[in-house]
């Protein structure tokens, strides 16, 4: 491309068909992507598509772990709090003499004690414990949405920049070739000097672009792995595209489809019953739990048998709970408040999506129909008129970085969309229910 383009510029009457040379190396650049998200499903000859990453991310992401693992300690928790104290043993000797018997001379007594809370108590605490579980339920599959969506996001980045990449680097050779060309026709007399530092300044940018492309598909793969926890497939290559259109279909549900069941709805509705409950149950607490307990033994001396009887009951007298009950009513009002709260941000959250996406809609179709289509047309228009001598050398070069510009954009505005419609996805609660088995996870491979 190099002397093509060189020879080109040196005698052009030799070189008619120029433009067909330089259109074969932009070419690769300027075709449209026309593959959907997901062509194949899985992860196939070591490369990772969407589904699979998400597979890998809920199996294998530790923060959801770890709020599934909280389930299993709030069932525990639930679990123990309906439950009794567990009985005492008691053993005394009584009336020791001191005045020179022994333990035989005393009352000895061999009792068990036991604690009945007061009727509702325990039927209460079991109630909380199981809305508690609830919670963490419901906050799981808010962490499990969340992690879908963001693995989402970061997938489409990593795939938008190693677009860019490729786009970037092509850039890149074309203005290196066109330096090249401005500098040997300097060399040759046929042009100024400032033509071969107008061809410079595009090359220098292109590069710096590249490097500052490069740098993002390095953090978006840190990024995914992290995400996925999977360290070890940091470098693992991705498969797939962007997509080029948008499901509208998604916006025809609107929130009353979905917002009754979406899982923050669902934690924050679980945590106003939970404190309701909490309410109701520190109404019962200042009635008080009995004990009671039975022992029997000796008299002193070893006189005869005896069974003692015994009945303790706690006197409400100065601690009546009251601020327990204000506290417990206080926290109804609270969790009533973060349940609306809740709601008015998903609602605030899906109108914003909704614009986001039907925005990004309009300006992928816009730049795929108009834009884009005028700018391959420009540039071809100049290569013909620049063949002919109707237009300089610097004019092609901006035409030329004008189009590459056009293309990065549109790759930036196909990522917009792909995240706009994860967002809402989000939103709506859908997560993929087909995965991939464990066994096809791929092999770390070097690049």
């Amino acid at each position: 491309l190099r002397l093509i383009l060189s020879c080109l510029f040196m005698k052009r009457k030799y070189y008619r068909n120029w433009p067909l040379f330089l259109a074969v190396a932009l070419g690769s650049v300027s075709v449209l992507p026309a593959m959907g998200r997901e062509p194949q499903s899985g992860l196939v000859t070591n490369s990772l598509t969407l589904e699979g990453a998400i597979r890998l991310a809920l199996e294998s992401n530790p923060q959801l772990r770890a709020a599934k693992s909280q389930i299993d300690s709030a069932a525990g928790r639930a679990y123990q709090s309906k439950l009794w104290s567990n009985p005492e043993l008691e053993l005394s000797a009584e009336d020791w003499p001191t005045g020179g018997g022994g333990f035989t001379d005393a009352k000895k007594l061999v009792g068990v004690s036991q604690t009945v809370p007061f009727p509702g108590k325990k039927k209460f605490d079991g109630r909380i414990g199981a809305l508690g579980v609830r919670v963490n339920e419901a906050e799981y599959g808010v962490r499990r949405l969340e992690l879908v969506r963001e693995v989402k996001t970061a997938f489409f980045e990593m795939l938008a920049a190693g677009r860019l990449v490729e786009v970037a680097r092509e850039l890149v050779a074309v203005s290196e070739s066109s330096a090249t060309a401005a500098r040997k026709r300097v060399q040759a007399g046929a042009a100024a000097d400032q033509e071969q530092l107008r061809a410079e300044i595009p090359l220098e940018e292109a590069r710096t672009e590249l490097a500052g492309f490069e740098r993002k598909q390095e953090i978006s793969r840190q990024k995914l792995a992290m995400l996925l926890g999977r360290p070890d497939l940091q470098a693992a290559p991705v498969s797939g595209a962007l997509a080029e259109t948008a499901n509208l279909s998604l916006l025809q549900d609107g929130p009353s489809q979905w917002l009754a069941r979406h899982p923050s709805v669902l934690a924050a509705r679980a945590s106003k019953e939970r404190a309701e409950a909490e309410s109701r149950r520190a109404r019962l607490e200042p009635y008080p739990d009995v004990k009671l307990g039975a022992a029997g033994g000796q008299e002193a001396g070893g006189a005869g048998s005896i069974i003692q009887f015994m009945l303790t009951v706690p006197m409400p007298i100065i601690d009546r709970s009251k601020g327990r009950k204000q506290e417990a009513q206080a926290n109804v009002s609270v969790a009533e408040a973060e349940l609306a709260a809740v709601e008015q941000r998903l609602l605030r959250d899906w109108r914003m999506a909704n614009q986001r996406l039907r925005t990004a809609v309009g300006q992928v179709a816009n730049y795929r129909e108009r834009i884009l289509p005028r700018a391959n047309e420009a540039l071809r228009l100049l290569q013909r008129g620049f063949e002919e001598g109707k237009f300089g050398f610097i004019d092609l070069l901006d035409t030329q970085r004008t189009a590459a510009q056009v293309r990065l954009a549109y790759q930036q505005k196909l990522l917009e969309l792909n995240i706009a419609e994860a967002d809402i996805e989000a939103l709506m609660g859908h997560v993929p229910s087909q995965a991939m088995p464990a066994e096809t996870i791929p092999h770390q491979t070097k690049e």
